[in-house]
């Protein structure tokens, strides 16, 4: 052990201060253990939501004396089955865990919990570097207890278990995806060992809810670089197991000389582009699925080549499914990414061709609020290597920037709805609902949008008029 001036330095408060004292008062040795202390030695930013304490003794009776001294109104949460309690202490969440072994079941990740030691709990945790901890007793203040070299795996950026691979993923194969996080987001190898336990135990990923996992996906999606989680969810054999759309994009096929790009690659590239210009989850998801109709659609055509015509379409519709499958919310969050994998190429063949003024007024009626986040994913999808390219497709969705705020500042056309209402109809012209009104609404709102009348009601309702009597109303 040796005493981390870091961790003094950073916690001179009074939450580690009474958990000091209440330790001291009940004799218990305790320590913090877990995230907080491995993001501390990384000087990285402390996830105060995040505080796990350990302690040689009872975690219940330690829990409710610190509760009790900072006079939190919230009872202490009791999990007697596992050891452990939670208190919530200015938004951060504080779990006590008594110091224990675990053992596993074949078909659970859930362990069977016994009494242990110190050691014995940093035995049971699930990398070397979330198995440093720092004692709080007041005569040991600041010391770390290390057992198993995790500051080394620190400073040499490896994610190692503290005991056999094999037998850590094989207990709880959550550990697999948490290890695939933590490179993603701490920028570590995972160690050769296990690597290989990894891809022997890779099928026990299937006992894992989809809770859990969809928790991890994400993470791995909001990190810096999160094309390096989906590759090596793909070396270690997950990806198929998980998520078979996105294997089903890899790989090129050549006829009569002809290839496609390899559309996974082409996706993951797109992911890290967009994870530069957004922390928006479901945008990235977006740039996730925006090709992800393309296995679907491909089709070689003589003459014209590889073509995939209708994927976006396709695609939107493979939206459902998939946040279903991972029990992802299926609302406006799955609406949101439907709607931009449905709209990806829009923008793109506006860029292609001269843009009128009609295009863009049903880009922005079909895109409504979320027309910026539509281009920023058109600017993501733009991978080519070629130099010249580069800079005349991002000067194109520039010039589609500034005419799309002309004509929204001139039209007023995000989140339209056509002034003429089928009430409107129904009051002017004495009727029922019937076929005929949604004729006059259609042709009234593709009137406006392609500039034949002003988004005025006046105007609208003199057209109204004309095609009601046209239609003999």
């Amino acid at each position: 052990m040796f005493e981390s001036k870091i961790f003094k330095s950073q916690t001179n408060n009074k939450l580690f201060n009474i958990i000091a004292s209440s330790a001291d008062e009940i004799n218990q040795p305790t320590y913090l253990i877990g995230g907080f202390v491995r993001d501390i030695l990384l000087n990285r930013n402390i996830d105060k939501n995040d505080i796990d304490i350990v302690t040689v003794g009872s975690s219940e009776k330690l829990a409710t004396l610190v509760n009790r001294k900072l006079k939190i109104k919230n009872k202490v949460s009791i999990f007697k089955k596992f050891g452990t309690a939670m208190i919530n202490y200015k938004s951060t969440n504080i779990e006590f865990v008594s110091s224990r072994k675990e053992s596993y079941k074949i078909n659970s990740r859930n362990p069977k919990v016994r009494k242990g030691s110190i050691i014995d709990d940093h035995k049971r945790r699930d990398f070397t570097i979330n198995s440093i901890s720092i004692q709080l007793n007041s005569n040991f203040f600041g010391n770390l207890l290390d057992p198993f070299n995790g500051i080394d795996d620190l400073k040499n950026k490896i994610i190692k278990t503290p005991l056999d691979p094999s037998i850590t993923y094989k207990d709880d194969p959550l550990r697999i995806l948490r290890a695939i996080r933590f490179a993603c987001e701490l920028g570590f190898e995972i160690d050769q060992n296990s690597m290989a336990a990894i891809k022997l135990n890779s099928k026990r990923i299937e006992i894992i809810s989809k809770e859990r996992i969809i928790n991890e996906l994400n993470k791995i999606i909001l990190s810096e670089t999160p094309s390096r989680g989906f590759f090596l969810l793909d070396d270690l054999e997950i990806l198929k197991i998980l998520f078979p759309e996105l294997i089903e994009l890899k790989g090129v096929e050549e006829i009569f000389g002809q290839k496609h790009k390899d559309n996974f690659n082409h996706t993951l590239e797109v992911l890290d582009n967009i994870s530069k210009l957004t922390d928006n989850l479901w945008l990235r998801w977006a740039a996730l699925l925006h090709d992800i109709g393309k296995s679907k659609t491909k089709k070689f055509v003589k003459k014209i080549g590889w073509t995939f015509h209708g994927h976006e379409h396709v695609g939107s519709k493979m939206v459902y499914e998939i946040f279903k499958r991972f029990k992802l919310p299926l609302n406006e969050k799955m609406r949101y990414v439907k709607k931009i994998v449905y709209l990806s190429s829009r923008p793109i063949s506006l860029t292609e061709d001269n843009i009128t003024d009609s295009a863009i007024r049903r880009l922005l009626y079909d895109a409504g609020n979320d027309i910026d986040d539509l281009i920023t994913l058109c600017e993501a999808d733009i991978t080519t290597k070629n130099i010249n390219k580069l800079k005349l497709y991002r000067e194109n969705f520039k010039t589609l920037r500034i005419k799309i705020e002309e004509v929204e500042n001139r039209d007023k056309l995000r989140n339209f709805q056509p002034p003429i209402t089928g009430e409107h109809i129904m009051n002017y012209f004495k009727i029922k609902p019937c076929k005929e009104i949604g004729i006059i609404k259609e042709k009234i709102k593709n009137a406006i949008l392609d500039g034949k009348i002003p988004n005025e009601f006046s105007h609208a309702k003199k057209m109204m008029i004309l095609l009601g009597n046209d239609l003999d109303l």
